[in-house]
């Protein structure tokens, strides 16, 4: 059963004024609707509407029923991630160039979001990942993804040595460039640039990613999202390796550390149009099938 939105917030592509057109369009026609409008703080000093609440963009759910994310991927990410704790549904406005997750053009605007308003929509769940640094027994930083966790060597020319365990029990070790942990929603992010697999949204699944494996054995694997993911190393010299939550940094990481990677409680609920077609999506962005 469709369910119906009154508070619209919307989240816009930070630190771009080109996005104000389509804001000011948006939210002329959400009022017109007689939908209330809220907007990250930014958006709404861009837009210069005093008619318009702006809020700090992790409180802007807390005061919506439904978000809608104004820009490429990256805005969605941000706006995903504030999202899920409140358990709200995002729509996306591409406004960027790929745009796997943003699936309504400025063109459509109007028309896509009076559907889907009006109840006409699919509803998708997408999975995000928490990563965790362990010191010494304590947990120093933990951050959400909703692509991939990445381990990257940092301010080093050499490869580095990742253990991987999964569920506790040993995987593999490997010298490498770093590794990446992708969800479904990822694995047409940097995984997908780094070899990996295209996985449809709907799987249950993660993929694993080396990044430059100095054996080429060493390929992709795709297992179950339901486990916990341990990635240590085995290094002897101290070492520093980054880890990146989207493209939110974890500095400093060290040899000692272990990250420790595991699915979150509660997923992204995204709102599509009805004839969304994720196949469709993936020719359109990839360039397949055009002679």
């Amino acid at each position: 059963m469709p369910i119906s939105f009154h508070r619209i917030g919307i989240i816009g592509k930070f630190g771009d004024p080109g996005i104000s057109a389509t804001l000011a369009e948006l939210s002329v026609f959400l009022h017109g609707r007689g939908h209330p409008v809220l907007m990250d703080s930014q958006s709404a000093e861009l837009l210069g509407n005093g008619n318009i609440k702006g809020l700090h963009i992790e409180r802007l759910p807390e005061h919506c029923d439904l978000i809608i994310a104004v820009g490429g991927d990256g805005t969605f990410l941000a706006a995903a991630r504030v999202a899920a704790d409140f358990e709200i549904p995002v729509i996306g406005v591409n406004l960027g160039r790929l745009g796997f997750l943003v699936d309504i053009s400025p063109e459509q605007l109007t028309s896509r979001l009076e559907q889907i308003l009006d109840g006409h929509y699919k509803t998708e769940r997408r999975c995000m990942l928490q990563a965790a640094i362990i010191r010494d027994g304590k947990m120093i930083h933990r951050q959400t993804a909703v692509n991939e966790v990445v381990v990257h060597r940092w301010v080093t020319p050499s490869m580095i040595e990742i253990v991987t365990s999964i569920n506790g029990v040993y995987l593999n070790t490997q010298r490498s460039d770093g590794l990446i942990v992708a969800t479904p929603t990822g694995s047409t992010a940097y995984s997908l640039s780094a070899g990996g697999p295209i996985l449809h949204p709907t799987l249950n699944a993660l993929v694993l990613v080396p990044l430059n494996p100095h054996t080429l054995s060493n390929r992709p694997i795709v297992i179950d999202d339901n486990v916990e993911i341990e990635i240590g190393f085995s290094q002897t010299k101290q070492i520093n390796a980054l880890v990146t939550c989207d493209h939110l940094e974890i500095p400093d990481v060290l040899i000692g550390d272990k990250i420790v990677i595991r699915k979150t409680d509660k997923a992204i609920k995204i709102l599509h149009p009805e004839d969304h077609d994720f196949f469709h999506i993936l020719r359109s962005k990839l360039n397949w099938s055009r002679g």
